[in-house]
């Protein structure tokens, strides 16, 4: 088969089931309703929130000192360290609900009020 029937075959066969469409519309069928569905679909946001600064750790500067440091210092040095730490862990857990909170779109309109 030669490259100018296959096309007038192709031709031939698009034209007919045109053809066909048509007259099954003109025909009294009706064509396919179209609906619009909305669809809630989670889409991941970029959270925005400052990092917060770590603070130095009290026993951190201990190995900076001259002198030996001794039990009581280094105890003291880690309570302090206890009590940074917590500080430090409120402000990592706000950082990270802000990320988690809902985030308000743009796009969200309120509900049709019925008449």
């Amino acid at each position: 088969m030669s490259a100018s029937t296959f096309t007038r075959a192709a031709l031939v066969l698009t034209a007919a089931t045109a053809a066909g469409a048509l007259a099954g519309w003109w025909l009294g069928r009706a064509p396919a309703r179209v609906e619009l569905l909305t669809v809630k679909v989670p889409l991941p946001v970029a959270c925005r929130q400052d990092v917060p600064v770590r603070p130095i750790m009290p026993t951190e500067t201990l190995h900076a000192r001259p002198a030996p440091v001794d039990v009581d210092q280094f105890t003291q040095a880690a309570q302090a360290e206890l009590a940074r730490r917590e500080g430090y862990e409120i402000k990592l857990l706000a950082a990270l609900n802000a990320c988690r909170a809902p985030v308000a779109s743009a796009l969200a309109r309120p509900p049709p009020v019925p008449p």
